[in-house]
C-alpha cells in the first residue's frame, strides 16, 4: 500500500473485533517502527508496555483506565501503554558520542574534542530542563505515529486515548517513578468499515498554515489536492450516508451500552 493511502486511511478505529487476537509479530513491527523514529540527541525516551487481553492478568487489565470511551479498552485485544522515560536524558552524553561515531554528528578534524569540551557540557547543564514536557513528547509522538502507520499497513486498526489517570496507571503497571504515561493505544482488527464514516472534519488549511510569517496563508494548490484525493489520502467527507446504521449495528454486536462516549 502506498504511504499516501496509509496516511489517508489512518483514522481512529474505535470498534475492534474483541474475539480476534493480534499476532505478536505485528505488534513487534509497530514497536520496531517506533524504535527507529527520529529523537533529539538520539535519547530515545519513548517506551511501551504492551498488554494482550488474552494473556495479561486481570490486575493488569484493570490497571488501564480511560474515562472517555472506556468501552474501547474493554473490547480491544491489545492495548499499548506508551510512556516517556525521563531518565533516558541522563544518558544523552553517550548517545551523542554514538551519533558522532556513526557519522551523524559533526565533521572534520577536532569534532571529538569539540563534542567533549563544548557540546556535552552544554547539554549536561540543561539535563533537568530537558526532562520537562516539551521536546521529548514531540519526538515520542513521532515514534507513536510511525507505529500507527505500521499498524494500518498490516490491516490493523488503532485509536489513541488520553487519560487523566497517568500517574495511577504508572503505579499500577509498576513503571519507574521517572516515567510519564503519554497515552493508551488500542490495537486490533477493525470491526467497522476502513473509512470509519469518512474523512473527519478538519479546520481550513489556510487557517492552520502560514508562509513567511503569521497571517499570510500558505498557498494551497487545487492540483495537489486532486492528486492526493486520487491517491486516497484525502477521502470523502464524513459522515457516510449509512454511518448511523453501522454504529447501531456495532453497538449491538459488541454489547456497548449507552452512547459510547463514556
Amino acid at each position: 500500500m502506498e504511504l499516501r493511502q496509509v496516511i489517508g486511511n489512518r483514522r481512529s478505529i474505535r470498534f475492534l473485533l474483541p474475539y480476534k487476537p493480534v499476532e505478536p509479530e505485528k505488534i513487534q513491527r509497530m514497536l520496531e517502527a517506533a524504535r527507529i523514529a527520529s529523537h533529539w540527541g538520539n535519547v530515545q525516551s519513548l517506551r511501551a508496555v504492551v498488554v494482550f487481553k488474552n494473556s495479561a492478568s486481570k490486575e493488569v487489565r484493570d490497571a488501564l483506565l480511560a474515562p472517555i470511551a472506556g468501552f474501547q479498552i474493554r473490547i480491544a485485544p491489545v492495548v499499548i501503554v506508551w510512556y516517556l522515560e525521563t531518565a533516558a536524558v541522563d544518558e544523552q552524553s553517550d548517545r551523542l558520542r554514538e551519533l558522532l561515531k556513526a557519522g551523524a554528528l559533526g565533521f572534520g578534524e577536532g569534532k571529538e574534542k569539540a563534542l567533549e569540551e563544548q557540546i556535552i557540557p552544554i547539554f549536561s547543564s540543561l539535563l533537568e530542563q530537558f526532562k520537562e514536557p516539551g521536546m521529548n513528547e514531540i519526538d515520542c509522538g513521532q515514534g507513536i505515529a510511525q507505529a500507527t502507520l505500521m499498524a494500518f499497513e498490516q490491516g490493523l486498526g488503532t485509536c489513541c486515548l488520553g487519560t487523566p489517570h497517568g500517574e495511577q496507571i504508572r503505579e499500577n503497571l509498576g513503571l519507574p517513578e521517572t516515567s510519564r504515561v503519554l497515552l493508551l493505544q488500542t490495537v486490533g482488527y477493525p470491526a467497522e468499515s476502513p473509512d470509519a464514516g469518512g474523512q473527519r472534519p478538519r479546520q481550513p488549511f489556510e487557517k492552520l498554515f502560514h508562509m513567511n510569517g503569521f497571517g499570510k496563508a500558505f498557498p494551497r494548490s487545487q492540483e495537489v489536492i486532486d492528486e492526493l484525493a486520487a491517491d486516497g489520502m484525502i477521502q470523502t467527507q464524513a459522515p457516510t450516508p449509512w454511518r448511523e446504521e453501522e454504529l447501531e449495528y456495532l453497538k449491538n454486536a459488541l454489547g456497548v451500552k449507552g452512547h459510547g462516549l463514556l
